[in-house]
């Protein structure tokens, strides 16, 4: 998994673009399948997951702390991000210092 590449949900409309790669090897998914490299046909015969099933936001950053991995949200969908069947957040924005 290398920065810029992109991966796209197997069961919804998401697509992420990988931002800050893994510290180790790690398989992303969406909806609680894992994604698919961008241009691959998905699996057939894949349903959300209720469990997996908050959305991605277009435009917005995930992140995991724990590997490292940062995503950015190009394609907004139904199903939600995680790693392993661990949900990954979206990133907070760091406060900007005020400016008296």
């Amino acid at each position: 998994m290398k920065p810029g590449s992109r991966w796209k949900s197997a069961v919804c409309d998401t697509e992420v673009v990988v931002v800050r790669p893994p510290s180790s090897a790690l398989e992303i998914e969406c909806g609680g399948h894992p994604m698919v490299a961008a241009g691959t046909a998905p699996p057939a015969g894949l349903s959300l997951s209720p469990e997996f099933s908050a959305g991605t936001k277009a435009g917005k950053r995930y992140s995991d702390d724990e590997s490292g991995l940062e995503l950015l949200c190009t394609k907004a969908g139904q199903g939600s991000l995680s790693i392993g069947g661990r949900a990954i957040g979206e990133k907070e924005a760091k406060a900007l210092p005020s400016s008296d």
